[in-house]
């Protein structure tokens, strides 16, 4: 056993522990692993989380967006999370939780913002003055002289990164070695796959979505495919998409397929518009707008998802589906982890974006 950043006897006398993290879905997606893992190490800790808005805007017209994120819906069903400070999105209710946050008193807090590691290391000790304080900790070149007062402000500090770049680790793996030296939390490989467990309610009703489509009866198999992410350089164009439907329509294996197009929100009119021209049976639109367990739900349906580099990606290994996942060559660390179950389609260049992928390298890894 090595010595954990976070003292023993600390860890054991303690009743409660902060972690501060930036989250998008894909990052929890592996994260929740590791916080699942430490409450399991250390079940007389109540583990509370910080989900830092890294949007935070004063501008109101942006507030209802940033309020409804659907990660919370997930954190909100975690059973190993007592509490979550989800009020971050405007520069008041920022200072409102830093108030909230103060009054807990936490005897530890743990920053894992990867992002201006320095300000979360700032707002590690303002939350907890007297506490235990540990942050991520960048190396520090001349410019980065004015981080080194909040670095100071840490009483012990993590590599972001692992030390052996050369061996291409997994986000998975870089996540498993913070919890390991934080507290000495093993987490073998098999246990960094992601899960999700998903209410009933809305097994349930991505059921009778599948029926109302027709698709509780049918004779061929079903497939997601999502072309969308947060950024342009991770998307696949919808054209691309009738393309590829067309395409395998044309193979006998997929001739009596049925297909799932998913569109974020502010995607589905264009989406709805092109499967309307391209007039493409047992094909549905499909947009998880009310909550985030409509998403795993429907995917936990399919025998199939195909999805660029985004959630749905991870979602995918959660569920235990089989994935076709379109990525760049940037960002190997986030590839799906489960491999047996994931087939990685990666653009020719290292500067292309996932929208260089043609539709035939998809049709070559389905062969």
């Amino acid at each position: 056993m090595n010595v954990p950043l976070i003292p023993s006897e600390l860890l054991q006398k303690s009743d409660k522990i902060l972690f501060i993290a930036h989250l998008a879905l894909g990052d929890y997606t592996y994260l929740q692993n590791c916080f699942q893992a430490f409450a399991q190490a250390y079940p007389h800790l109540k583990l509370h989380l910080w989900v830092d808005e890294v949007r935070r805007t004063g501008d109101a017209s942006q507030w209802p967006h940033l309020k409804k994120n659907v990660l919370y819906d997930w954190l909100a069903a975690c059973d190993f999370i007592d509490k979550v400070y989800d009020r971050n999105y405007s520069p008041e209710l920022f200072q409102d939780s830093i108030k909230e946050a103060q009054q807990e008193r936490y005897p530890i807090v743990v920053s894992l913002g990867t992002l201006r590691p320095h300000f979360y290391a700032n707002l590690a000790r303002e939350i907890s003055p007297d506490g235990f304080v540990v942050g991520l900790k960048k190396p520090l070149g001349l410019l980065d002289l004015p981080h080194w007062f909040a670095y100071h402000k840490l009483d012990a500090s993590l590599n972001p990164d692992v030390a052996d770049r050369n061996s291409a680790p997994h986000i998975s793996d870089v996540h498993a070695e913070w919890f390991r030296q934080l507290a000495n939390v093993d987490i073998p490989p098999a246990a960094r796959i992601p899960f999700v467990h998903i209410p009933q309610q809305f097994v349930d009703g991505a059921r009778a979505r599948l029926h109302d489509w027709g698709f509780d009866h049918r004779q061929g198999k079903l497939v997601f495919i999502n072309p969308f992410a947060k950024t342009r350089k991770r998307c696949w164009p919808v054209e691309r998409v009738a393309e590829l439907i067309t395409t395998m329509r044309a193979q006998p294996e997929w001739r009596d397929a049925c297909f799932i197009v998913n569109a974020v929100p502010q995607e589905v009119e264009r989406v709805k518009t092109m499967l309307a021209e391209r007039k493409l049976d047992r094909t549905e639109l499909f947009s998880a707008n009310e909550n985030f367990f409509q998403l795993p739900a429907m995917l936990a349906q399919c025998d199939l998802i195909v999805s660029v580099e985004t959630a749905v990606m991870h979602l995918a290994n959660a569920v235990g589906v089989p994935v076709v996942a379109l990525m760049r060559q940037k960002t190997p660390e986030w590839a799906p982890v489960d491999k047996a179950n994931s087939t990685v389609i990666t653009a020719d260049q290292r500067r292309d974006w996932v929208k260089a992928i043609p539709v035939q390298a998809v049709m070559h890894a389905l062969a």
